[in-house]
């Protein structure tokens, strides 16, 4: 078994962030940094909807001087066409352009230690070690007690394994689990990085699994498919049996699109597929103009000449890093069910469509878009008599993160009982136009708990940014929802919609 512990240090820093819940505002201490676009994040810290145009910018700043220029990503979307092009047939199908973007831009990989082992969080190409100013953060603000009394020595398993986009915040997610635990004495931890851990004899050691960011068919190998089987089969066991499961953020991006793998589908998630993958049905949709389906050198050239004149509106010549991944996410967004003229008509199903169905069912949803962090969303509280909402006293409040939507036909109250969820009449018509395809309930759940069997599971759609582990109540409402997981802390987890 490749698990790996963790334990983390109780001393605490002093650095406090003014969390104190209350008021509306009391959680906006987060801000943005300083001088950053709405919509921006700071260079090298997780992905979300930046991640593709991240990758595009590391892969077009050939001169690695912080900026493209115009010439620097017209030649080099030119140079990926030459070698995709090997027949020269003088026009790239949808195929070859997926693989193309596939090689280019490849999705990150959990295999093997970081590149650089002083790296950290965002700024390690496989983030596994937390920033210690993050932790410092955390740690500054973590609970001193848990809010129930545990009913017998637990046990839990943190997996922060993934199929696609890796996000930095998952180490530090891991520390606090592990942090939480040994501060008050509620849980014991072990941190694994390896879906093979899931499975019947190890997960028997267990009380409960956390789901740290996970995104695409995360537990699946592509290569054995009795493996697979055997892996969704014993986490299926494990909850239904009485045992729970806590799931954050990501863990919600999995299971869901046209493919677990192969045939250049991308892979069991929404954002998953690596950063190449979201690029194929915008170039498509906007670079094919005549319509038959294929895109050829002076298309993608056209295309590319109009990408960047967007990308640089002050006409500078130059789009520092900063800049290029909140504009170029603006170039790319999903499809809104357009299809080319000519072209047999493709159902267009936000998210895509259910691989795993009694997952999709259990987790209560799956990705469909996000606002991009650090989006400013007014948090309502659905549930304040729930102990796993007891930290906000029943206040709305603000908070900045990457925040999801989800899959209409997915997500439901007749399957889950939500705590708190987007106050979407807070939203700004402009932040509101951001979101294709808009639920039509105007229902937008972010925290919520379900029974499953005999087991439980607790689902926390924030927690992309670090920021958000240096928030004390998010902290206590997580503690919270991973005690109900357990079965020591009991709250009403029925249906919030009765059918």
């Amino acid at each position: 078994m490749n698990s790996t512990a963790s334990r983390v240090s109780a001393a605490c820093a002093a650095l406090v962030l003014g969390c104190a819940i209350g008021p509306l505002t009391a959680l906006t201490a987060q801000q943005p940094p300083a001088g950053a676009a709405p919509g921006a994040q700071a260079p090298g810290r997780g992905g979300g909807g930046g991640r593709g145009g991240a990758a595009v910018f590391t892969a077009t700043d050939t001169n690695k001087d912080g900026a493209v220029t115009r010439d620097e990503f017209k030649a080099t979307f030119d140079g990926w066409y030459t070698t995709w092009d090997a027949a020269k047939t003088g026009a790239l199908t949808q195929a070859q352009l997926t693989s193309g973007l596939a090689a280019a831009l490849p999705q990150p990989t959990n295999a093997g230690p970081p590149a650089n082992p002083a790296a950290c969080g965002g700024r390690s190409s496989n983030p596994r070690v937390a920033c210690p100013a993050d932790v410092d953060a955390m740690m500054a603000v973590l609970p001193d007690k848990a809010p129930a009394k545990p009913q017998r020595p637990r046990n839990i398993l943190v997996l922060g394994s993934t199929a696609g986009f890796v996000h930095s915040s998952i180490p530090l997610a891991a520390k606090f689990v592990d942090a939480v635990g040994t501060k008050t004495a509620a849980w014991t931890t072990t941190i694994s990085y390896d879906a093979a851990d899931i499975n019947t004899a190890n997960l028997a050691k267990y009380d409960a699994v956390v789901l740290n960011n996970n995104t695409g068919c995360f537990l699946d190998d592509p290569n054995d498919k009795a493996a697979t089987d055997a892996r969704r089969a014993a986490l299926l066991a494990f909850i239904r049996g009485g045992k729970g499961i806590a799931a954050i953020h990501a863990a919600s991006d999995s299971y869901h699109g046209t493919s677990c793998g192969g045939g250049g589908a991308a892979p069991g998630g929404g954002r998953g597929g690596g950063p190449g993958a979201a690029l194929v049905a915008p170039i498509m949709a906007q670079g094919d103009t005549n319509a038959d389906q294929r895109i050829s050198r002076a298309e993608l050239a056209t295309l590319t000449d109009a990408w960047f004149d967007k990308l640089d509106p002050e006409k500078t010549g130059r789009v520092s890093q900063a800049d290029f991944g909140p504009r170029f996410a603006s170039l790319t967004p999903p499809p809104a069910g357009r299809a080319n003229a000519g072209a047999p008509a493709q159902p267009q199903v936000p998210g895509g469509q259910p691989l795993w169905p009694e997952w999709n069912t259990i987790i209560g949803g799956y990705f469909k878009y996000h606002w991009n962090d650090p989006q400013l969303i007014t948090v309502k509280i659905d549930d304040p008599k729930s102990p796993l909402t007891a930290m906000f006293n029943g206040q709305s409040f603000e908070i900045r993160d990457e925040t999801y939507t989800f899959n209409q036909e997915s997500f439901s109250r007749t399957n889950v009982h939500v705590l708190k969820s987007v106050d979407y009449d807070k939203m700004s018509a402009e932040d509101k136009a951001k979101e294709p395809n808009p639920r039509s309930d105007k229902d937008y759940a972010l925290s919520w708990i379900r029974r499953e069997g005999r087991g439980r599971i607790f689902y926390e759609a924030h927690g992309h940014h670090e920021r958000v582990y240096a928030m004390k109540p998010m902290l206590e409402h997580m503690i919270a929802g991973i005690q109900y997981a357990l079965g020591d802390l009991k709250a009403d987890d029925s249906p919030s919609v009765k059918k």
